[in-house]
């Protein structure tokens, strides 16, 4: 199953990038580059997604519309794609 949300990100420092996602609360990412960043924020969305659909009460939140994130000047938006699947009888 794939979940695409949003994700902020900014440059801290000349070799610092972090990304936080609006809908995921406490899920961050960070990097060197850009692409490090996005690439830890996808690992990280894609443990916090996974948790709550393992929770028998777990929620996963509706998606923020790109254009309804407010943006700080440095902050740029990406769409973060993590692919989950599901495999009945598979244990890893």
């Amino acid at each position: 199953m794939k979940f695409i949300y949003p994700a902020v990100f900014e440059k801290v420092n000349e070799n610092e990038y972090k990304g936080r996602f609006p809908d995921l609360e406490d899920c961050y990412g960070s990097g060197e580059t850009l692409m490090d960043a996005i690439e830890d924020a996808r690992e990280a969305a894609f443990n916090w997604i996974s948790v709550e659909l393992d929770d028998p009460d777990g929620k996963l939140p509706p998606v923020s519309d790109e254009c309804e994130i407010e943006l700080r000047k440095n902050e740029c938006v990406r769409q973060i794609l993590v692919n989950i699947r599901f495999m009945e009888g598979w244990d890893e």
